[in-house]
């Protein structure tokens, strides 16, 4: 455990939230937040046990140093002069969290953070508000609408099993290599089943991670990695099993396919970071256009969905040039985004998220 001498803990709470007490749950936060390096000598992070709250919220109090963030007029938690009597709040500032929103920059939305109080009757409406408070608020359909309760029940039981995150990416990663072997016969359905089972496992190591406050920089550096690489294999790999279906693209027409679905994903990437290092946001988070293409924009898990509509059609190697069309036209997109933000900017006006804007 690191440093929690900042950390005062008021009350007591025996009912557990993700497998664990809520003291330690607050415990863990406090360290992942790193709050002993972010609150000023004198004050201290007091937090009511009575209480559970989304991780973001003890972002909010240090922003907001001898504030109150109350529900009802009680205490949740606030960074407070060490010493200050937490029932009374006497000449203290109080900050209503009732329906009160906040900009998530990490994970990319627009949230009301959930904070509520910890009892039996609530514990698993609580863990199912603290897991899809972790969700991201802007990604593709599939995550966003088709497996989420599917991982909330996976995500269930790996904390149960007391599973860390960096073993379901390894599970998630074996699968991942499977799925790519299996493309590369041309067995592509068994393949999207391993591919499938990856992709819920990819959305659930990072739940776990959140939920159970168990992240790590190599875990993440893990996760992110294979996140980053397999894509080009699979399609590549996808194209080398189409001669087991007997529809083999010719030599050139395979080379212009990989070209654009290679070249493509990679510049995709690099327009990314330009924009992250230049404007310091992500993308897809500038204006509400951007955040509704990113549900559909030429990443894994759409195109996985054109191959799969395709094969379903039994027109496999259709699947692999429409998935490389949406991969030129998604680039050509963010190619036009970046030159309007640098033109944006250069005619004075500010680069900010729309979901910034929009918070109170």
């Amino acid at each position: 455990m690191g440093d929690i001498s900042a950390l005062r803990l008021i009350g007591d709470n025996t009912t557990p939230i993700w497998g664990m007490s809520n003291a330690e749950r607050v415990r863990r936060l406090a360290v992942k937040r790193a709050i002993a390096e972010r609150i000023a000598p004198g004050e201290a992070l007091y937090v009511n046990l009575a209480f559970a709250f989304d991780p973001t919220l003890i972002d909010e109090a240090i922003k907001r140093p001898g504030v109150a963030l109350t529900i009802g007029g009680e205490l949740v938690l606030g960074v407070l002069p060490d010493g200050t009597d937490p029932l009374r709040l006497d000449g203290i500032e109080r900050l209503p969290l009732e329906n009160r929103s906040f900009y998530n920059e990490q994970l990319r939305k627009l949230e009301t953070p959930f904070a509520e109080r910890l009892t039996p009757e609530r514990s698993r409406a609580i863990e199912r508000q603290s897991y899809f408070g972790a969700y991201k608020g802007v990604t593709d359909l599939l995550t966003k609408y088709l497996w989420p309760e599917l991982a909330l029940w996976l995500t269930r039981i790996a904390a149960r099993l007391g599973m860390t995150p960096n073993m379901v990416t390894a599970i998630g990663a074996a699968l991942c290599v499977y799925a790519t072997v299996l493309f590369a016969q041309g067995q592509y359905w068994t393949g999207m089943l391993a591919g499938f089972i990856f992709m819920v496992l990819d959305t659930v190591d990072g739940k776990l991670a959140r939920c159970t406050i168990t992240s790590s920089k190599w875990g993440n550096v893990a996760d992110h990695g294979v996140d980053l690489i397999h894509p080009p294999f699979w399609w590549y790999f996808w194209g080398v099993g189409l001669s087991a279906w007997g529809l083999a693209l010719s030599s050139q027409a395979f080379l212009l396919v990989m070209v654009a679905v290679i070249a493509g994903y990679i510049l995709q990437r690099v327009i990314e970071g330009l924009f992250i290092k230049d404007f310091g946001m992500d993308i897809h988070v500038w204006q509400t256009f951007d955040s509704r293409f990113r549900l559909i924009t030429a990443r894994r898990n759409p195109n996985m969905a054109i191959l799969f509509v395709a094969t379903l059609a039994g027109r496999p190697d259709i699947g692999l040039i429409a998935l490389a069309w949406w991969t030129v036209i998604s680039l050509v997109v963010h190619a036009v985004r970046l030159a309007q933000a640098y033109r944006m900017r250069r005619s004075g006006r500010p680069i900010v998220s729309w979901m910034e804007e929009a918070a109170p």
